[in-house]
């Protein structure tokens, strides 16, 4: 009986390398093989090389809740991935094993270090078939180094392998610039209060009131290191939505809005790539303090940006779910034009509006 696989696809760099195309295709030698994927930016490379109906893109998860969750229909599940260093390629297959907890083989196949490994479970036969079909070095596993501790009312959280310079981003909000190989970042009840390794930058953490820290997505350096041909696929509605310092949700947010409402510089660029995509315009509020999460930006046709004097975005942003979406995140846009919504905007922006551009 054919062994039936699950697959992991982590990060857009696995597929935008073609990486991740080309081990489906081969791994489907073996049996039946179900893959899915985790992280935002994964989608919109998923939906540039035109994947979408080969790679489940349906749930915003953790790469090891997205193991949990096919454990029990396979196998053996296998992470693709693409590190910056098979370094940082080893210890992130160890946390996603230590924070699984698999019964069933889990391995990490890294396509930028050329290298397979077994992350738990015992298969050994079929380990050494998938590294010849996918003609990848089989490396002893990785020693699990804990990055996350919790004592009470504290949680520390490591990030291991950032590059001296590189951005250090908590759920999209860059919090700090990387200083060591190793930072490390304290919360207690929930909110920063160090950040050891690195340089802070104060604004970044005033935008985070609360961080389930143990949970929260963590990155140094750009989300998204690679490129590609972009694609666009349809989405329809009549809602306006707020994405307000959430990039990462807007796929599940802007399902079925007509405009997306986005407050702050990263978070624009960050949702302007994935609302390209969904040819959905957006009307984008910042103030000039962008840290570059995603050096390859693109904007709707038929968006604006509405630049505020410095440090006072966060400030227009929540008087604009007040006065424009009654405290919520959605509204229906039914008798409001784009139009309407970028002079409402502009109103509320009174004298600090600096300019306004259109796409």
């Amino acid at each position: 009986m054919a062994d039936k696989v699950g697959v992991v696809v982590h990060g857009p760099e696995v597929v935008d390398s073609g990486s991740a195309k080309r081990a489906l295709a081969l791994l489907e030698r073996m049996g039946p093989v179900t893959a899915v994927l985790g992280g935002t930016m994964g989608r919109v490379a998923v939906i540039d090389a035109a994947l979408e109906d080969r790679i489940d893109t349906s749930r915003r998860e953790m790469p090891s809740r997205s193991v949990q969750r096919l454990e029990p229909l396979v196998e053996i599940v296998i992470i693709l991935n693409y590190a910056k260093t098979i370094e940082t390629g080893l210890v992130f297959g160890a946390m996603v094993a230590e924070r699984a907890k698999p019964k069933k083989p889990l391995l990490l196949a890294d396509f930028a270090g050329g290298f397979l490994t077994v992350l738990a479970g015992e298969a050994a036969s079929l380990t050494e078939k998938i590294a010849e079909i996918l003609d990848l070095e089989l490396l002893d596993a990785p020693e699990f180094l804990p990055g996350t501790k919790s004592s009470g009312r504290i949680t520390r959280r490591k990030i291991f392998g950032a590059i001296p310079g590189e951005n250090i981003s908590v759920n999209g909000t860059v919090v700090a610039k990387a200083l060591e190989e190793t930072v490390e970042i304290t919360a207690i009840d929930g909110k920063i209060t160090e950040i050891d390794g690195a340089e802070v930058k104060p604004h970044g953490l005033e935008k985070l009131s609360f961080v389930e820290l143990k949970g929260a997505i963590l990155r140094s350096g750009e989300i998204r290191r690679t490129e590609s041909v972009p694609r666009t696929i349809r989405n329809r509605g009549r809602n306006a939505v707020l994405i307000d310092h959430d990039a990462e949700g807007a796929f599940e947010k802007v399902r079925g809005s007509k405009v997306a409402v986005t407050v702050g510089d990263d978070t624009t660029a960050i949702a302007g790539e994935i609302l390209t995509r969904l040819e959905t315009p957006l009307v984008g509020v910042v103030d000039g303090d962008l840290d570059h999460l995603c050096s390859r930006t693109a904007t709707p046709k038929g968006s604006a940006v509405i630049e505020v004097l410095p440090g006072t975005d966060d400030v227009i942003g929540r008087k604009v779910r007040e006065e424009i979406f009654g405290g919520e995140y959605r509204i229906s846009m039914n008798g409001l034009s784009i139009e309407d919504l970028i002079e409402r905007i502009k109103k509320i922006a009174g004298e600090d509006l600096k300019s306004v551009r259109r796409f």
